[in-house]
Parts: structure tokens; C-alpha cells; sequence
């Protein structure tokens, strides 16, 4: 009974409130001081990118922005595309229904994680994460600088892991991420690996958002920190 609770619960978590959260990413959230221009960024995923549990603002996608525009290197709030619980071809079916024609100067793109809580076909994600990235390199204008790919985090070292076999997810969190950075490096995108980070958070509650699941504005810091330096790299003057 317990086990099949703790699979409820976290369905609910990676699918609830997808509705709300897709109608919070269309604009800048209330006080965000992003500027109106700027470099135009595209942001592909899924909960981590639209930032489940936290406010908009403190999403990485967001806070990418916001750092950006601190070096000096003015970036508009980001296009998302994203809904928690989306798997790779949920996403591509997404991709296609919002039919964006137009290109972007940065595009990321982290997804998987729900293919490896349902049990996919690994080899399936495989074929599908490199058609979601020659889909961001496409949205980039086929300029392969201005792509970046991250690393999907270990949730098994989540409090809502509980009761789960947490070296299991963590190898199955490996092997998918294995995947995502071979096909990153042999496209010529940039590769940020957040994982190992993501993994302090089994011992450091405060990078974990309330729900006890996902990350929490902190985490998002620490990957923003990572990703900062090959921005500042492609971008800077």
C-alpha cells in the first residue's frame, strides 16, 4: 500500500498543475526586471525547466536571463517550452503543436528524466533526444554555438525517494545522461553536467523546493553558475 501511494504521489508531482505552470511561462512573472530585448533565448524541457515548486523567476531559464543581463549581456525573458512530466516525445509532439517559426541566439534543452521514471526504452530516448537536438540546433539557425545541453538530476536522492531503490535511479539517471552528453559532444553543443550537484541534495534539504521533489531556486543558482561561463564565452564582447 505504501509503495503504490509513493507511485501515486509522484505522478501527481510530475504531472500536476502542468496547465498552471505553461500559463506562468508566457510572460515575465510579476517584478521580474528583465529587459523587453535582448538576446532572444528558447528553453526546451521539462518540470526543471519551468521550474516546478518554485516562482518563475527562480527557474534556471530565468535566472540565466537575469545573469546574462548582469554581464553585461542583455537577454530577454526566455520562450519556454516545457511542461512537467513530458517525456522526449511528448515534447516533440509539443514542439510541433506550438509551430515557432522564428529563431533564437541561445536555445537549451534538458529532458529525459520522465523517461527514466516510466521505463522507456532507452534506446528509444536515444533516437529522440538527438532529434529534439538537431530540432534546437534548427530553433539556433544552425549555429551549434548558441546550444546547450544539461545533464538531467539524480531525484533519487529527493526526500520524495523515500522507499525507492536509490542506486538504481541513480545508475538509470547515468546511462540516460550518458547518452544525452555523447550525442551533445558528437553534435558540437555545449555540454553542462549539473548532476554531481544535484546529488548534494541528499544531504542539504535547502536545495530541495517544497514539494520534496524537485529543485529548489538555490539548485537552479548552482546550475546558473555552471552555465554562466560558456555563455559569457559565446556572448561576451
Amino acid at each position: 500500500m505504501r509503495k503504490t501511494s509513493l507511485i501515486v504521489l509522484l505522478i501527481v508531482a510530475l504531472t500536476g498543475c502542468a496547465n498552471k505552470a505553461m500559463k506562468e511561462i508566457e510572460a515575465n512573472p510579476p517584478g521580474s526586471s528583465l529587459p523587453k530585448d535582448g538576446l532572444s533565448y528558447l528553453a526546451l524541457g521539462d518540470s526543471y525547466t519551468i521550474g516546478e515548486a518554485v516562482p518563475a523567476e527562480a527557474s534556471f531559464p530565468y535566472q540565466l536571463s537575469a545573469g546574462l543581463t548582469k554581464q553585461q549581456i542583455k537577454t530577454a525573458a526566455p520562450t519556454i517550452i516545457a511542461r512537467t512530466g513530458w517525456t522526449t516525445d511528448e515534447l516533440i509532439a509539443a514542439i510541433k503543436q506550438r509551430s515557432i517559426t522564428q529563431t533564437f541566439d541561445i536555445v537549451t534543452l534538458l529532458i529525459g528524466v520522465n523517461n527514466q521514471y516510466r521505463g522507456y526504452n532507452i534506446n528509444t530516448y536515444r533516437a529522440e533526444f538527438v532529434q529534439l537536438l538537431n530540432t534546437a540546433i534548427a530553433y539556433a539557425g544552425g549555429n551549434k554555438r548558441r546550444v546547450f545541453v544539461v545533464s538531467i538530476p539524480d531525484w533519487g536522492v529527493t526526500p520524495f525517494a523515500q522507499g525507492r531503490d536509490r542506486t538504481q535511479i541513480a545508475r538509470e539517471i547515468d546511462q540516460y545522461n550518458a547518452i544525452n552528453k555523447e550525442e551533445a559532444l558528437k553534435a558540437g553543443v555545449s555540454y553542462t553536467d549539473i548532476t554531481p550537484g544535484s546529488r548534494n541534495a541528499a544531504t542539504d534539504a535547502a536545495l530541495v523546493a517544497t514539494d520534496g521533489l524537485h529543485p529548489s531556486g538555490k539548485m537552479y543558482s548552482e546550475w546558473v553558475a555552471k552555465l554562466l561561463p560558456g555563455f559569457v564565452k559565446t556572448f561576451g564582447n
